[in-house]
């Protein structure tokens, strides 16, 4: 296996992205988000990727940066915060491609999520959590500010009030509480996640795999524009989808029904 902080492979329509710092609890550091960015550039546009499966290596998901090499950045007139800022913007991009592709993506979360490690699992469209899984902001534990897309992400999964109470408390929820706030989609057994992951992105695959890709679009993308100009980008997508081959075969199988 590669010593990659972020793997990367692509077989049969899935790619297939997996956090591996497992000693460092999966915290992101530089060379993670370089990657990060250039990955996702190639998820959006490569046409041979239909889905996408985000997982992680070790017992932690994500612990979001890694604040020790962010301690250690800056020099030659350039102050530590300022690197920082320039990391963020490099997640944030590919968090952007991620969001507005075309490609469903399923994130199976093992273990404990913290900070910005939200963002990047809430960048997923369907997130199963293990029943060992926990969630917690910190930032301000260490008197830092969201990021990773965490106070826009955040506030869709749960609404504002919940957001507002990880952001600004200690707390941590449990895999069942998250379940509850709809931080996840759904819970099962540790032993069943990187099956039932798998499932649902294979699901994608064998079915409409189009039709999946641009719904997922068309809803993440509807909640940051105006109703009327989604309205029309409903009205293209659909008529788009009904000419293919994909749809006119299931068309027809319906009316035959």
């Amino acid at each position: 296996m590669s010593d990659d902080a972020l793997l990367f492979d692509v077989r049969d329509g899935l790619a297939h992205l997996t956090l591996n710092r497992p000693e460092r609890l999966n915290a992101v550091g530089p060379d993670a988000i370089a990657l990060w960015r250039r990955y996702a550039g190639e998820i959006a546009e490569r046409d041979d990727i239909r889905a996408v499966l985000f997982d992680a290596n070790g017992r932690a998901f994500c612990a979001g940066g890694d604040v020790r090499a962010m301690s250690e950045l800056g020099g030659d007139g350039t102050s530590a915060g300022q690197v920082v800022a320039e990391l963020a913007d490099e997640i944030h991009a590919g968090h952007r491609m991620l969001r507005e592709s075309a490609k469903p993506i399923v994130a199976a979360v093992q273990g404990p999520v913290a900070g910005g490690g939200l963002g990047f699992m809430l960048v997923a469209d369907l997130v199963v959590a293990s029943d060992r899984a926990t969630f917690a902001s910190r930032y301000a534990d260490i008197g830092l500010t969201p990021d990773c897309g965490v106070s826009t992400l955040l506030p869709e999964a749960v609404g504002t009030r919940r957001a507002l109470e990880l952001t600004l408390t200690s707390r941590t929820l449990s895999a069942a509480e998250a379940l509850d706030w709809g931080l996840v989609t759904e819970v099962v057994a540790a032993d069943e996640l990187a099956a039932r992951a798998r499932a649902i992105a294979e699901t994608w695959l064998s079915g409409a795999s189009a039709a999946y890709g641009q719904a997922k679009r068309l809803v993440r993308s509807g909640l940051t524009r105006e109703f009327q100009t989604a309205l029309d980008d409903e009205a293209r997508t659909i008529g788009a989808a009904f000419d293919t081959p994909e749809a006119s075969a299931r068309v027809a199988a319906f009316v035959r029904r």
